[in-house]
């Protein structure tokens, strides 16, 4: 079987079932693992299917929602070099937002013993990570948690953040793009981002390129909200000038 007849039977048996794993498919068609994979990313490159940890969605499914564990996994490297790069972008001795997201979690994870810092975040593992820190005087916004994200929302959390202001906010998006902006799959999650936007004098998004040109259910902004987005070389040089038209600075780390 030619790669092109594989990858339409994958199609085929992600639409079918809703998703599709590496290994099932790998023995379905006698191949590697590795051959799958390039397949996968094939697909998802044309916008057919969309990769998920240990395999892949129909593209179509705008309401799909990763939960944590899996999205922790996804593009680590990538997630890695944005987190490291986004670390110039740090405000001296001032206050950040930290917004719920894997890739502000990394950012998190590397902050520096030494910075001296405020830091308001809606994320319990963010805060659980920042909780120790020396350096960090650490201020968690409450609200009801979101059992996939173990994000605060709802109608404290939005109140909290309309009460400070920050010199910047690190956001996080499932999605983003100069058509659609920025967007996630939960009503309640963008409405959080929209405020923690709102309360911070800078924007700051860090985002992998995979994401890119992803549309998901409920919009929370555009692109011309964000100062700075810090990506990863996936995002070609066309897309980021395109970006950079509206006003938003583009770092590919």
């Amino acid at each position: 079987m030619y790669a092109p007849e594989r990858q339409q039977e994958i199609l085929r048996l992600a639409r079918d079932g809703g998703r599709v794993d590496v290994v099932s498919l790998a023995e379905e068609f006698q191949v590697t693992a590795e051959t799958i994979r390039r397949d996968l990313k094939a697909l998802d490159r044309a916008g057919l299917l969309r990769r998920v940890h240990g395999g892949a969605i129909p593209a179509g499914r705008l309401d799909f929602e990763p939960d944590l564990a899996e999205r922790e996994s996804t593009a680590a490297d990538e997630k890695d070099r944005i987190a490291k790069a986004a670390l110039a972008e740090l405000p001296d001795n001032g206050t950040m937002i930290l917004d719920a997201g894997t890739t502000i979690a990394r950012f998190a994870a590397y902050l520096p013993l030494e910075v001296t810092l405020t830091v308001v975040t809606h994320s319990l593992p963010i805060a659980a990570r920042l909780a120790d820190h020396p350096g960090i005087q650490l201020h968690l916004i409450g609200g009801r948690v979101r059992h996939r994200t173990r994000a605060a929302v709802d109608a404290w959390a939005l109140r909290a953040y309309g009460e400070i202001r920050a010199d910047v906010v690190f956001l996080a998006s499932n999605g983003f793009s100069v058509e659609h902006g920025l967007t996630t799959p939960d009503l309640a999650e963008a409405a959080v981002k929209r405020a923690a936007l709102s309360a911070a004098r800078r924007v700051v998004l860090l985002a992998d390129s995979a994401k890119h040109g992803k549309e998901h259910f409920a919009r929370f902004g555009t692109l011309g909200d964000v100062d700075l987005l810090i990506t990863d070389s996936g995002l070609s040089p066309e897309d980021a000038t395109a970006i950079e038209r509206g006003g938003t600075e583009v770092v590919r780390a």
